[in-house]
């Protein structure tokens, strides 16, 4: 960056003619969240600044992001470890039991899917979302499932789901 600041609100031009700013939030396709990007001048004054997504590279704002890059990576790891903490809770519970309408031979009338799974083991308080759950398919069948969970941040477990007719 050969660029010097000449008044307070002169925005930095890069070496293509471009403006410079500090990316605030990740930006799809453009970078993340703390690096110094050159962006077409329409691009960063139009959408960019006004959305809160970058901020001009000034001393006191690399400041303030590199605080706020603590607080989020402190904020990150304490998610990782609530989730592993999940994930072990995950494994100590044997298996979930649903109950779906099914004929005699334990092909179901419905179907059970992502919702229906995450709501029983939220009864076993277990705070699993739908969007955790990776299903294939939806269950139409009777019997013992091994279902594969992701819980965020590249941590994931296995649940079985056991699904049996409803008693009459």
């Amino acid at each position: 960056m050969a660029t010097t600041l000449r008044r307070r609100n002169q925005t930095i031009k890069g070496s293509h003619g471009g403006m410079m700013l500090v990316l605030t939030e990740d930006v799809q396709h453009l970078g993340k969240q703390g690096d110094v990007v050159e962006v077409k001048p329409g691009y960063g004054r139009n959408y960019l600044l006004p959305n809160g997504l970058a901020t001009l590279p000034t001393p006191h704002n690399l400041k303030l992001l590199e605080l706020y890059k603590q607080r989020v990576s402190q904020a990150r790891e304490a998610k990782v470890a609530d989730l592993k903490v999940l994930a072990e809770q995950i494994q100590r519970v044997p298996h979930v039991t649903i109950e779906a309408n099914a004929n005699e031979e334990g092909h179901l009338y419905g179907s059970v899917g992502a919702p229906e799974i995450s709501k029983a083991l939220k009864g076993k308080n277990l705070k699993v979302e739908a969007e955790m759950i990776r299903l294939e398919g939806v269950i139409k069948e009777c019997a013992l499932y091994e279902i594969p969970l992701s819980l965020g941040y590249e941590i994931s477990s296995t649940i079985k789901v056991m699904v049996v007719p409803i008693k009459k």
